[in-house]
């Protein structure tokens, strides 16, 4: 059994110690694979170092998170851009739009998102997707975008069943996280008319930490208690789960 945790931030933290104490923690429960998303300049050397420690089990990213979009935001996609010619990524992301922070930046959010998706077709990597509160506004670009080379995740999907079948139809699977296990979130009930083939697992740790940890840090090694409950929804066993979820994510990276 092997399960894959498609957006994690682990390398948030910052004790070496622990850190290493995260990742055995992840190879006890069975979750092999982290891949890891980008949201600033600052982040791409956290990525590198724990690619460089944990061969074989972490796998980076590159991209401007939509909160991160500044008024110096083409200086940083620049920087950001720059740095994928020494690096081995796997996708672009998290790039995106998010209108609960900040609607005021809007604007330079499309232009940034639209651009780094640009990236991805160059480059034939698929884009990692985080919106919140943007539904609409993430739509109509990938509707304007929408062609063989676009193709990837839609982080953290909390979103009903008709914006889960246009995200599929757009050729995007879904990230199922901790969400999933909150007894009010609803997502239980739109995931029962979404076929397990198109959802990948995902913790986004340090956030999002699954029932019963809801409240605390969340961690990679918290994948486990998200394939419970989606056994539970599919009337299945975490086995299938770890194989069908791993199964996209390697046709998601290719690796």
């Amino acid at each position: 059994m092997l399960f894959t945790d498609t957006h994690t931030h682990l390398y948030y933290e910052t004790d070496p110690e622990k850190l290493d104490l995260l990742i055995q923690r992840c190879l006890d429960n069975k979750v092999e694979r982290l891949f890891l998303p980008n949201v600033d300049i600052a982040s791409i050397a956290k990525i590198d170092d724990m690619v460089k420690r944990y061969p074989g089990h972490c796998f980076a990213m590159a991209g401007l998170h939509p909160c991160d979009v500044k008024e110096d935001y083409e200086l940083v996609l620049d920087q950001i851009c720059e740095s994928i010619v020494d690096r081995e990524i796997y996708a672009i992301g998290e790039i995106g739009i998010d209108l609960h922070w900040d609607k005021t930046t809007l604007e330079i959010q499309q232009i940034a998102f639209s651009e780094q998706i640009k990236w991805a077709k160059d480059l034939n990597l698929p884009i990692v997707i985080h919106c919140r509160e943007a539904f609409d506004e993430i739509f109509e670009i990938l509707e304007k975008e929408k062609d063989d080379k676009l193709r990837g995740i839609l982080h953290c999907f909390t979103g009903n069943l008709e914006q889960a079948r246009k995200a599929i139809d757009l050729g995007f699977y879904l990230g199922i996280g901790g969400v999933v296990t909150y007894k009010k979130a609803g997502l239980d009930e739109v995931l029962k008319d979404i076929p397990l083939a198109n959802l990948v697992l995902e913790t986004d740790s340090p956030y999002l930490a699954p029932v019963p940890f809801r409240g605390k840090p969340n961690e990679s090694s918290y994948l486990v208690h998200i394939a419970e409950k989606l056994a539970d929804i599919y009337q299945t066993n975490i086995e299938e789960i770890a194989e069908v979820t791993t199964a996209n994510s390697r046709s998601i990276f290719n690796i």
